[in-house]
């Protein structure tokens, strides 16, 4: 069966832990250097990361995401170290430009945290199955109609790519030019967003159906194949996590005192 995640299949801890305890670390690894307030603790979280992704033997399907969030955060210190309201001290000038110390600082903070969050979210997005987080979300409460959207997210991005490959695959056969300098690939995209959106509106019509016939809608108590409680190791992996946003806010709350 045609895997449509971006979950990448791999026998590592960080794919055998539980769901909860990498959504537990996405909470820590965001809000731990947003509370600090500190660029370092920035740099040790996307540090932390990189580890677990590497340590996952995930980061190559990292580095197309890594190179997409470079463009913006480019865009972000340009902006930022030429006109920031607060801008007064030259830090460097290429030509006739001028790029200041309080800006370049400013963007700096924008795009640890832009660098941050993404890989935080990889880490989870990467190694985690969305079956198994909906079967888990479902066990503790919530209703099948919030897992079904969440899977949906999950799964929305590879699905449309797939999709646009297949018909760029098709227009090639064809004799279409998709391949060459930006004018041709722009050439070439515009006529995929019709095929890949009705597609899309098809695909769904189809799945509504397709739960509706499963019982979707059913008030009736359902049974999970798996037992998605969280083990011991979980639980203390969790309740590190919770315990680096506790010294976070303790830490930030000293600073401000003092």
């Amino acid at each position: 069966m045609k895997n449509i995640s971006l979950y990448v299949e791999q026998d590592t801890y960080l794919t055998r832990l539980h769901p909860f305890a990498k959504l537990s670390y996405i909470l820590a690894a965001v809000s731990v250097p947003l509370i600090a307030g500190s660029l370092w603790m920035f740099a040790v979280s996307i540090g932390v990361s990189l580890c677990l992704l590497v340590s996952g033997k995930i980061i190559s399907r990292v580095f197309p995401l890594i190179a997409f969030s470079f463009t913006i955060i480019a865009t972000v210190f340009l902006i930022h170290g030429l006109f920031n309201r607060a801008n007064q001290n030259v830090l460097f000038a290429l030509g006739p430009l001028q790029f200041y110390r309080e800006g370049i600082r400013y963007a700096a903070g924008i795009g640890f945290n832009i660098l941050n969050m993404l890989l935080a979210f990889a880490v989870f997005v990467l190694s985690t199955k969305p079956a198994e987080l909906v079967d888990d979300l479902e066990q503790i409460g919530f209703p099948p109609r919030f897992g079904y959207m969440i899977s949906s997210v999950f799964q929305i991005i590879p699905q449309m790519t797939g999709t646009m490959n297949t018909i760029m695959d098709a227009q090639r056969s064809r004799g279409m030019e998709t391949e060459g300098n930006l004018l041709v690939r722009a050439k070439a995209f515009i006529p995929l967003i019709a095929p890949v959106v009705s597609s899309s509106l098809i695909n769904t019509r189809e799945r509504a159906i397709a739960l509706e016939v499963r019982g979707f809608d059913s008030k009736e108590k359902k049974t999970f194949l798996t037992d998605g409680k969280m083990g011991r190791r979980d639980r203390l992996f969790a309740a590190v996590m919770a315990l680096l946003i506790v010294c976070a806010v303790g830490w930030r709350a000293v600073h401000v005192i003092y």
